[in-house]
């Protein structure tokens, strides 16, 4: 099995490192990770410029880009052979509820579901985690699973981890999203030249984690595995979008 491994955190964290010494347990893991830390960066693509790319080892390399640009030069021209599954982090903090639309771990692995590929996000619940080894395993654990029963087409796992040895975690959870709060207010400040300057608000606290959510999921030391697709169609507003726009004049 050949494996691209991923992340937004940059090819030197900590949890990439994790990631790609279990997927070679698996069979050829080559890292095609950002040179830098791109938290943050969602599905964007580099558009305006080329892409860098610097190879550090026979099966590393660090893009001058977003996660997105990485899975998207991994699997169009730089590696040349068939790669089977995209697994992208594993990222340092929690990927859960509204997290998803922001998170470039996930968008990572989005992209490699857009080339055509079953792919995998792995993030840890807790920021400044200890235990990657846990998220590593279970990331081969599933790697392992989808290379021998495959998902419906389409299907990208999100997969959040507690900060717990193995032996602590209690199971695996079949979760859908929960949500957040408004993130707090952006933070103005003057920089020393006298510019304006503004830190984007913190994310906002949990609002829905009841049961069958990741967060509730975590919360009681169970890893949350959460099918997604591309497909936001927002289905139930359907019917009532359709009877606002036919009162629009």
């Amino acid at each position: 099995m050949r494996i691209l491994v991923a992340n937004d955190d940059g090819y030197l964290s900590p949890g990439i490192k994790a990631l790609h010494i279990a997927m070679r347990r698996l069979g050829e893991a080559i890292v095609v990770a950002p040179d830098r830390n791109c938290s943050g960066a969602s599905n964007s693509l580099t558009l305006s410029h080329p892409v860098a790319v610097k190879r550090y080892a026979t099966d590393v390399h660090a893009v001058h880009g977003t996660p997105a640009d990485c899975v998207n030069i991994a699997l169009s021209g730089l590696i040349e052979s068939k790669v089977d599954i995209v697994v992208s982090g594993i990222n340092d903090g929690p990927n859960m509820g509204d997290d998803v639309l922001y998170s470039g771990t996930v968008a990572a692995a989005m992209e490699g579901r857009f080339l055509g590929q079953p792919s995998i996000a792995v993030s840890m619940a807790t920021h400044n985690p200890t235990h990657y080894e846990t998220a590593a395993l279970i990331a081969q654990k599933l790697v392992k699973q989808l290379a021998e029963h495959s998902l419906p087409k389409g299907a990208v796992l999100n997969v959040n981890v507690p900060d717990l040895p193995l032996e602590d975690i209690a199971g695996l959870r079949l979760t859908r999203l929960g949500t957040r709060h408004p993130s707090a207010n952006a933070i103005k400040q003057q920089s020393p030249r006298g510019d304006t300057i503004f830190w984007i608000g913190a994310a906002g606290d949990i609002d829905n984690n009841v049961e069958g959510t990741d967060f509730h999921a975590v919360a009681n030391n169970f890893v949350s595995v959460t099918p997604l697709t591309t497909d936001l169609t927002h289905l139930d507003a359907i019917q009532p979008v359709s009877q606002w726009l036919e009162q629009v004049e």
